[in-house]
């Protein structure tokens, strides 16, 4: 299997916490939906439980195609992962390895249709124009915006 996923991907991933879904509606209109499930099963595939997604879910019934974005909001950086969906339904490894971390994560009973799995055929990364443009350094955009999420959250 060609490795499409490397480890700093994973990371991204792994520590988002929440990821966007981007799907085509039957209208040809977008679809945007965050997905707070989303796992990188391996070397060249992600996955993410349908929880509470008809319309993601309708969409890729009709049109397989997605986009994934990861962002690590305080590193200001992520990837977009471009693939092709596919449904796992209970019994299948790739739900059973979803279902397991996600009760594990928010405990018995907790909903789960059926797992996407997503086939990454590109992943690009995401970066803000604080690195491009600003020269900012990973370290210093995460204490600085750490810090403003934080003041936001001792306002409320």
């Amino acid at each position: 299997m060609l490795k499409t996923i490397d480890d700093d991907m994973r990371r991204i991933v792994e520590t988002a916490r929440l990821s966007f879904v981007a799907t085509v509606c039957s209208d040809g209109s977008p679809n945007l939906s965050p997905k707070g499930s989303m796992r990188v099963y391996d070397d060249g595939h992600i996955a993410f439980m349908d929880i509470a997604s008809p319309n993601t879910v309708g969409n890729l019934q009709h049109d397989p195609r997605i986009e994934v974005n990861s962002i690590d909001f305080l590193r200001r950086r992520g990837y977009r992962f471009k693939g092709v969906a596919e449904f796992r339904d209970p019994g299948d490894p790739v739900y059973e390895w979803l279902h397991a971390w996600l009760l594990d994560l928010n405990g018995p009973g907790y909903p789960a249709n059926r797992a996407i799995l997503v086939h990454v055929e590109r992943a690009l990364p995401i970066l803000s124009p604080a690195y491009t443009f600003g020269g900012a350094e990973e370290g210093d955009l995460r204490q600085s915006w750490a810090r403003t999420y934080l003041a936001d959250l001792e306002e409320d």
